[in-house]
């Protein structure tokens, strides 16, 4: 079916398509690329073809790319590398969100942009490639963790369950259009959340320090002031929490995966 051709078949679209994880991405970075812009495109084509459709795009905090502003407030435009490694995942997204204002500016688009940081939780593919997914598979096999430069960059992390509600909250706000931050002002080293994960999982995994990728952001901290203002929303789950029902969860795959064989 031609995109001109859709027909409105809900009132809300979340377009949440794009890999996120490094790993992934820089295996593909042509199609991630086109999965950022073209997705766009298409997702915005439908919701300016059926008035009425609210459209949500899933931006991230990767737009600020490595930031000269800490933490990260919606005004502030990023510090990005166009050309480097990252930049199929970070320009790509930084493309769309332009897509999005442009289209609610020609053409009147309801739209919502989040920029999300990091989320983890339950149901987590173990070879994600994302920082919690591997610390916790290396601990509970008690394997080498690996930490990248001396560990000492920052992440916040957000538990699903808390970004769900943030994502829900966003798309149900009648709100001017502008991003707005989603994620957990509570910001950890690297280093911090290895040590926590080996502590959680009584593991006996030692943590071994390889070079800095290429373009590695050193802090990550969302200033999420809008998003308590405007959709009285805040994580509520604490990093503790929120790696033990991960851990249970991952612990219950490879639990569920020896016994089979």
């Amino acid at each position: 079916m031609h995109i001109n051709e859709a027909k409105k078949e809900a009132d809300y679209i979340f377009n949440l398509a794009c890999p996120a994880s490094p790993c992934h991405y820089q295996a593909q970075p042509v199609e991630t690329t086109k999965t950022a812009i073209l997705g766009a495109i298409n997702t915005l084509e439908i919701a300016k073809n059926n008035k009425g459709v609210r459209i949500l795009q899933a931006s991230t905090s990767e737009i600020y790319g490595d930031p000269r502003e800490h933490p990260q407030k919606e005004d502030y435009w990023g510090y990005v590398n166009p050309t480097g490694i990252r930049a199929c995942y970070d320009e790509g997204k930084r493309c769309a969100e332009t897509l999005f204002f442009d289209y609610y500016r020609e053409y009147g688009v309801d739209i919502r942009v989040a920029r999300i940081y990091n989320t983890y939780g339950p149901r987590m593919r173990a070879d994600d490639g994302r920082v919690v997914s591997n610390f916790i598979c290396a601990a509970l096999k008690n394997e080498p963790i690996t930490v990248y430069g001396d560990g000492l960059q920052t992440r916040s992390f957000c538990y699903v369950d808390d970004m769900v509600e943030g994502l829900l909250s966003l798309m149900n706000a009648d709100i001017q259009a502008q991003p707005i931050n989603l994620g957990n002002p509570d910001e950890r080293t690297i280093l911090e959340l290895a040590q926590m994960i080996v502590e959680l999982t009584n593991s006996s995994s030692v943590i071994e320090h390889h070079g800095l990728p290429s373009d590695d952001p050193v802090k990550r901290q969302p200033d999420i002031t809008r998003a308590k203002k405007l959709l009285d929303w805040k994580p509520t789950i604490s990093l503790e929490e929120g790696l033990m029902k991960t851990i249970q969860y991952f612990d219950g795959i490879m639990l569920d995966t020896s016994q089979k064989k």
